[in-house]
């Protein structure tokens, strides 16, 4: 059986991942793909209650525990939901994933990159999504986005020049792998951010 595939959406707070992750699984389920939409931190029993943890502690958490329980919850994830189901054959959708860790530990904490690759190649090993669809919108604006969804979480509530950080680190990461990361303007309409999505799938994996 052939390997699946393994794509992930990132980007800030308000970019609309979850709207668009919703249209990509629809768009594959049409051409008769198998699909298995996930999430992170979370995905598993396990990683749902280090999620609790990281989004709805009212504690500080430092840099290092914060990438230390993403990569925990990443490793149950990698471990019991994610490899098994690529070696199904199926498509894994994931909303987010480790390019999130970079940006939100790395970027937005000023964690060492070096330290956060020490254990991505720990837990992960060779395993890299096959594509990253990377949903950008000015910091402003999916603040706004964020605000109007009802009661913010711990890192919702950070201040501005945090998502700042994470925007630019983003952005760096899409600059220096654009094969992998594709860049789509997340500010324009929901459907016109669609059909750019839907456009850059049928470019690397074919209608």
């Amino acid at each position: 059986m052939a390997r699946g595939v393994f794509i992930t959406l990132e980007g800030g707070e308000g970019a609309g991942k979850s709207t668009q992750l919703a249209a990509v699984q629809r768009w594959l389920e049409q051409g008769r793909r198998q699909v298995l939409v996930t999430r992170e931190p979370g995905g598993t029993d396990t990683g749902e209650r280090i999620r609790q943890i990281l989004l709805h502690s009212r504690g500080t958490i430092s840099p290092d525990t914060e990438a230390l329980l993403m990569f925990a919850a990443r490793a149950e994830h990698i471990a019991r939901v994610i490899r098994p189901a690529l070696e199904q054959g199926k498509w894994v959708l994931c909303d987010r994933f480790t390019d999130a860790t970079y940006a939100y530990q790395g970027g937005g904490r000023g964690l060492a990159a070096a330290r956060i690759a020490l254990l991505e190649d720990w837990v992960q090993g060779g395993l890299r999504p096959d594509l990253t669809i990377l949903l950008d919108v000015p910091t402003d604006v999916g603040l706004s986005r964020a605000g109007q969804r009802g009661t913010l979480d711990r890192f919702e509530r950070e201040e501005r020049d945090f998502f700042e950080r994470v925007r630019k680190a983003y952005l760096a990461a899409a600059a220096r792998d654009p094969k992998r990361i594709r860049l789509v303007d997340a500010s324009s309409a929901e459907d016109e951010v669609t059909r750019h999505i839907i456009e850059i799938l049928k470019e690397k994996f074919g209608s």
